[in-house]
This record gives structure tokens, C-alpha cells and sequence, in this order.
């Protein structure tokens, strides 16, 4: 056999996150800004929720859409806060996190050649899996001056009559834009009028600091064709347990469940006992987190201010974004020195789309005084490059 390996496979790049926590991992007295993952524990009540299911010997297979406890806690979950009702029986799928969510809900829904819109900067997973469900992926550059929102005339000028879905990827991951209420109307409308889909990834719903999140799934008309995509990892900081979910029209969820069956059979019970436990009782959890972010966050705007490195204001997630064109350096290439001279971790922005070129993504889940130590160096690192 001389040629063993998929083509399609090949051709697509491995992830630019993961470079450089690799790097980070074997390098003494580094501090890590690269990784979305909460500092915090996973709540107590939680893990003891987990540790009870262990111990009364619930270690089973659940069924392939996940514990019906959980869907309905799910279910109960997004009534309250975002007004807009699933039935846990038929339209909401258990996964391993919101990644596998992502990556079934493309492949239920594309036919070979369709096309898939994706805003970037965003998520590495959403190219990667357009392509290997078939799909061809058609990139939104989105643009600073806009606060890395889309905007109608992006959109509409990016649809044809293959395009099957558009991805919504807020709150953002790198940039940590988020799209209110009337933009995603906006948004919306054109869905309608173009009869298209939507996959809505909301991981970072509960962490906004500018008002309440809008799923784009609560607007008239939107809920029949939108794929609403969350998970346990970011809010409750649960990203071990590997849990997602997703909600979605009973005809889209039956197909993902089939390639859910045939792939994973389930997601992990353990995960799922604990995530019913978090969903019942874990609001002050989670805004106990948001507020230690958001005090992060406003942080390193601080900093950024006093550095006099251009940022705008992220409302969501736990990144910011700020540029780093001034310097005359690619991302890569500044973030490639900022680690070898300063020892932190940063991502080149390109790593999430060639609009990220010439931006830094920098993580706030992280500890404070490890934030305060990151900005010193980065200080010291931009005044030696300002000379």
C-alpha cells in the first residue's frame, strides 16, 4: 500500500493553540496565557455528585442521547434562560463536548459541496470539520473596526446558492465579541430570507459582562433551524469531564444521534450525573466565576491602556484581543519572541484565521497574580521593541 493516509486529512493543518502549550509545558518559570481552560476547580457539589454516581456503582451506558434527567434539566435550563423550549425527549443530544457537538451536527446536516460560512477569527474546530464532513468552508474575514462582529453585509455577501449553514461563533473565541439582541436580528432575517441554517456555538453564553446573552434560537423564526451547541467546560469549569450538548430541530437530532450511536455510543455517565447536579445548583458557582473574569478582564484593558497597546473591549468569553501591528512582526513571530525572551505564552491571532494576523490572543482564565506578572513582562517586552 503506498499511499495509507487520507488526503483530505492531510491537507488539514493541526492546531496553532497547541504548539505553543506544548512548548510551555517543558519551559521552567513560564506562565501559560494560551489555554481556554478555567483555573477554577470544578465546584465541590459537582464533583461530589460524580464521586456519589461512582460509588452506587453508576458506571453503565446511558442511553445514546444521554441521561433524560440531564435533557430535561438541559431543557429546563435554556427555558429559563433563554426563553426558548426543547422537548428533552426529541430535541436535545448529550455529547462529549461541545467539539463533538460541532462535529456531528456538520455532518448531519452538509451534503458533499454544500458550503459552510465561518465568521473568523474564530474556533480552530469549525474549518477542520466542515471539510471532513464534505462541506467547502467559506471564511468571513471579520474586521477590527467592527469589533469582530458580523455584519449583515458580510453575511449576505458570502451566500450563494450552496451555502447550507453559517456558523455563529459568541461570545467569540479568540476575540471575545459578542453580537446583542438586534444585531442577531438582523442576522437573522437574512437566515430566513436565504433559507439557511444555523450552528450557534453559546460554550461561552453564561460569560458576558454587558447585559444578558441572546441565543439567536428565542427569535421568531429561528428556533426550526438552528443547531443551539453548549456545554459544561467553560461555565462550571468542567472541561475534564468532557460534556456538551445539543439542541436542535427532532429531524436534525435523530441523524446526529445516529452518527453519535455508531461513533461514541455515549457521552460519559459520570460527566452526565454531575452536569445535572451543576444545572440544578450551580447559578451562584457561576456567577461567583464571572465575576472573578470580569475583574480580570477589566485588568488587563487596564494594562493594555497603560502600555498604550491598542484592544478593544471584549464583553464575553475570557480573552482579549489585542494588536500588535505596531511592531512590524507577524503574530507568530511575536509571539514566538514574547515566549523565548519573557517566558508567557500568548497565540499568534492567525492561529484562528488569517483576519487574526497581526492580534494576540491572550486568556484571563488564569489567576490574577499570574495575570500581574504576564503584563509586567509583556510591558518590558513592548518597551524593548519600542526602544
Amino acid at each position: 500500500m503506498t499511499k495509507p493516509l487520507s488526503e483530505v486529512v492531510q491537507n488539514i493543518k493541526p492546531s496553532g493553540i497547541r504548539k505553543f502549550f506544548d512548548i510551555v509545558s517543558e519551559m521552567k518559570d513560564a506562565i501559560s496565557l494560551g489555554v481556554g481552560e478555567p483555573d477554577f476547580d470544578t465546584p465541590w457539589h459537582i464533583r461530589d455528585e460524580g464521586i456519589f454516581a461512582l460509588e452506587k456503582g453508576k458506571t453503565f451506558y446511558t442511553s445514546n442521547s444521554g441521561l433524560k434527567e440531564l435533557r430535561e434539566e438541559i431543557c429546563n435550563y435554556l427555558k429559563r434562560k433563554q426563553n426558548v423550549a426543547y422537548d428533552p425527549l426529541s430535541e436535545v443530544i448529550v455529547t462529549v463536548g461541545g467539539s463533538e457537538a460541532i462535529d456531528i451536527g456538520l455532518r448531519a446536516l452538509v451534503n458533499p459541496g454544500d458550503e459552510v460560512i465561518i465568521p473568523q477569527p474564530s474556533y480552530v474546530s469549525y474549518e477542520p470539520c466542515a471539510v471532513l464532513a464534505g462541506a467547502k468552508p467559506v471564511i468571513i474575514n471579520l474586521k477590527a473596526e467592527n469589533e469582530f462582529r458580523l455584519t449583515p453585509e458580510e453575511l449576505q455577501s458570502a451566500i450563494t446558492d450552496k451555502t447550507k449553514v453559517l456558523i455563529l461563533p459568541y461570545p467569540n473565541n479568540p476575540t471575545g465579541a459578542i453580537m446583542e439582541r438586534k444585531e442577531l436580528e438582523e442576522i437573522a432575517k437574512i437566515i430566513i430570507e436565504n433559507d439557511i441554517y444555523v450552528m450557534s456555538d453559546e460554550i461561552y453564553a453564561e460569560l458576558t459582562y454587558k447585559g444578558e446573552h441572546v441565543s439567536i434560537a428565542s427569535l421568531d423564526g429561528m428556533k426550526e433551524r438552528t443547531i443551539l451547541i453548549n456545554g459544561f467546560s467553560k461555565a462550571y469549569a468542567m472541561t475534564g469531564w468532557r460534556l456538551g450538548y445539543a439542541c436542535a430541530p427532532k429531524e436534525i437530532i435523530r441523524q446526529m444521534t445516529k452518527i453519535h450511536q455508531f461513533a461514541i455510543m455515549c457521552a460519559p455517565t459520570t460527566s452526565q450525573y454531575a452536569a445535572v447536579e451543576a444545572l440544578k445548583n450551580g447559578d451562584d458557582d457561576v456567577e461567583s466565576m464571572r465575576q472573578a473574569y470580569n475583574q480580570r478582564r477589566r485588568f488587563l484593558l487596564n494594562a493594555f491602556k497603560e502600555m498604550g497597546l491598542e484592544c478593544f473591549e471584549p464583553y464575553g468569553a475570557f480573552y482579549v484581543f489585542p494588536c500588535i501591528k505596531e511592531f512590524g512582526m507577524t503574530s507568530e513571530e511575536f509571539a514566538t519572541r514574547f515566549l523565548e525572551e519573557e517566558r508567557v505564552a500568548a497565540i499568534p491571532g492567525n492561529a484562528f484565521g488569517e483576519s487574526g494576523e497581526g492580534f494576540l490572543r491572550i486568556s484571563y482564565a488564569y489567576s490574577l497574580d499570574n495575570l500581574k506578572i504576564a503584563m509586567e513582562r509583556l510591558k518590558r517586552f513592548i518597551e524593548k521593541l519600542r526602544g
